[in-house]
């Protein structure tokens, strides 16, 4: 047998494993920038996310504005006199028991809430997307004797009242969404997700 027919077979297993690994690298550094393209950015991961609310500074009569989603969601502390004036725009509605419109299960009441104190809404008008202004005053000259306070919309002219609900005759077709939310506690809100209210 001649020199040159000797084979080292642990420097051909020592070649095969070290092509082998370097072969395992490169792909796994050719197929993680298309594994990850496919997952959503932290921009769009953000965008959907649930958001926590405080609502421990909260006045009666006073609404504050948090984002969910790109939307802004409104939350108001009513007053009693707030309270009492859902009884008496009833007649005056489109979809007063809510039937028509986007709630949780555990918001389709009067008051369209969790705690009837609090109202939590998107605050986007449901005919073309306007977002409509909060009028608590009473029977303001632009709106009318009867207006009880609530969130009119400048764009079309839709009414709601102070629980979102639509009155009757006017463009937007349904009800104020209420989005899914719960109370982690009595002073935190988590809004974008559904635990039945509950905290």
């Amino acid at each position: 047998m001649s020199s040159d027919a000797v084979v080292d077979k642990g420097k051909r297993r020592f070649l095969i494993a070290a092509t082998s690994v370097v072969g395992a690298v490169g792909a796994g550094f050719w197929l993680v920038p298309f594994v990850s393209s496919m997952m959503p950015s932290e921009k769009a991961k953000a965008a959907g996310a649930p958001v926590e609310a405080d609502i421990s500074k909260l006045e009666l009569g006073q609404l504050i504005r948090v984002e969910w989603r790109g939307k802004p969601v409104w939350i108001l502390k009513r007053t009693p006199e707030a309270l009492a004036s859902l009884d008496a725009v009833e007649g005056e509605l489109r979809d007063g028991v809510s039937d028509q419109s986007i709630q949780p299960e555990y918001c389709k009441n009067k008051g369209r809430s969790i705690n009837p104190e609090i109202f939590l809404a998107v605050g986007i008008c449901t005919h073309l997307g306007c977002s409509p202004t909060f009028r608590p005053e009473l029977a303001p000259s632009d709106l009318g004797k009867d207006w009880k306070g609530g969130f009119f919309c400048p764009c079309h002219g839709s009414k709601f009242d102070l629980a979102g609900r639509v009155y009757a005759g006017v463009p937007a077709p349904t009800n104020l969404v209420i989005p899914p939310h719960y109370y982690i506690n009595e002073s935190l809100i988590f809004i974008g997700e559904d635990k039945g209210g509950a905290a």
